[in-house]
């Protein structure tokens, strides 16, 4: 067992309020899972411009994968810091809101960008507001459910992943169809811009109705909290990485991986439809947009449920078991796709490799189960931090550096994607199956009252 925090106190026993009425709960599971969602539409709607966006700043492949994720992640996840810090000692629910106004605001400013590096800090912008969210929404939820159910809660908000960048896909189809072939549009006190700039700014004003939407959410009371807020810092949150090390690293970077992987496709997988069998990008966003928020949504649901099944067997590693089930068995099915000899035959591998790889959608709950509630949203922060550098700031650039670098050739789009879901999948596997027994101990030292146990 490991050491209590230092400078830690138990507090004299109370009993804590009832649990929030379950309806309630799922109401705000339901508000949480639109701003989630309306974050990913804003982030991910840039994976069907980049015909027009490198034509019209004149960028190469791994210069558009930068937008796509580098300048979204460079302060998406050093922002996750300092944010989580707020977000464990004030209130979240208008953390949140703060962050929705903000990256709302920046995607609109994405629109205006009249060159490569304001339309750089413009992404940087929108990453800036969106690490205000997962942190503190996944605190929130640890507060409103007990740990049986939790799992559940926090796969449904991850919904947010697939159907956000589903509806990015499929309106997409539409919308970006009919506006790239329009002429320059003239917008009052701007002049002429390029029509596809107008998405930019009809996919930020969702963001007024979450801000109204997350005014319904009530802050909830923090629960099992051991120590004082003066006791949570930052040297609490290092001891507390140090004692559990080898559960949460494998967590982290496990999850890193997978994130690589996915991030990569969801960005090249509408191009590889392009480049490969000659259907138009509009088309095949709009059926992986489908996929996305079908598949990617049954995934996340059935992950939650197995995991939350076999927690209550009595599985103690059940959250990162589930994940390691989504690296083995969803993993060959994408690379499979990348080589069928028919468009309808890689749509179909896609789908279920899709399903199954999603059922990583446990592992917000995963670190929540095995984290003080002090330090949830810091710890979930670094999770974002390290899984969205690698997956978001590596993952788009690592499939487009091996097509210009590695293949030489834009036409070999699948064999990068292949390259690096292979290998992605098959590392991330190998390190959550190290990480089982660390994790099963880490879960039952929170189950025993951490962080009073020695």
């Amino acid at each position: 067992m490991s050491a209590p925090l230092v400078g830690i106190e138990a507090p004299p026993a109370a009993v804590e309020p009832p649990w929030p009425k379950p309806a309630y709960a799922w109401y705000v599971v339901g508000v949480l899972l639109a701003a989630y969602t309306l974050s990913f539409i804003d982030r991910m709607i840039l994976s069907l411009l980049v015909g027009p966006v490198k034509a019209s700043m004149n960028i190469t492949d791994t210069e558009f994968s930068l937008l796509a994720g580098l300048a979204f992640a460079l302060f998406y996840t050093l922002l996750g810091f300092p944010l989580g810090w707020v977000a464990d000692r004030y209130n979240r629910r208008n953390l949140i809101m703060g962050g929705v106004t903000v990256w709302s605001a920046m995607t609109a400013s994405c629109g205006f960008a009249g060159s490569y590096a304001t339309l750089f800090l413009a992404r940087v912008g929108v990453g800036a507001g969106e690490a205000t969210l997962s942190p503190a929404a996944f605190s929130m939820l640890s507060d409103y459910f007990p740990r049986e159910k939790l799992a559940r809660a926090i796969a449904v908000y991850s919904i947010g992943v697939p159907l956000g960048s589903g509806i990015a896909l499929v309106l997409g189809a539409f919308v970006v169809q009919a506006v790239i072939t329009s002429p320059p549009v003239e917008l009052p006190f701007v002049g002429m811009v390029d029509a596809w700039r107008l998405i930019f700014l009809w996919v930020a004003l969702p963001g007024l109705l979450i801000v109204l939407l997350m005014l319904t959410v009530k802050e909830p009371v923090r629960r099992g909290r051991a120590t004082t807020v003066a006791a949570a810092s930052n040297r609490s949150i290092l001891r507390f990485l140090s004692d559990h090390r080898f559960a949460v690293a494998a967590h982290l970077f496990g999850m890193g991986l997978i994130s690589l992987v996915m991030y990569g496709a969801m960005a090249w997988i509408p191009e590889f439809f392009h480049r490969t069998y000659g259907m138009a990008v509009p088309r095949a966003g709009l059926y992986f947009g489908i996929i996305m928020g079908v598949a990617g949504a049954s995934g996340l649901l059935t992950g939650g449920w197995l995991s939350d099944r076999m927690l209550k067997k009595g599985r103690k590693d059940a959250p990162l078991r589930t994940m390691l089930l989504s690296c083995l068995l969803g993993g060959p099915f994408l690379v499979a796709a990348m080589f069928m000899p028919e468009a309808w035959m890689a749509f179909i591998l896609i789908a279920i490799g899709m399903y199954l790889a999603t059922w990583h959608g446990v592992a917000g709950a995963a670190l929540q189960l095995i984290t003080p509630n002090e330090c949830r949203a810091q710890i979930t922060a670094v999770y974002f931090f390290v899984a969205n550098l690698i997956g978001l700031g590596l993952g788009p650039t690592a499939i487009a550096a091996s097509t210009d670098f590695i293949f030489g050739d834009n036409a070999a789009l699948r064999w990068s994607i292949a390259l690096v879901a292979g290998i992605g999948m098959t590392l991330a596997a190998l390190i959550l199956w190290a990480g089982l027994k660390p994790y099963a101990r880490s879960t039952i030292e929170a189950e025993n009252g951490w962080p009073n146990a020695t």
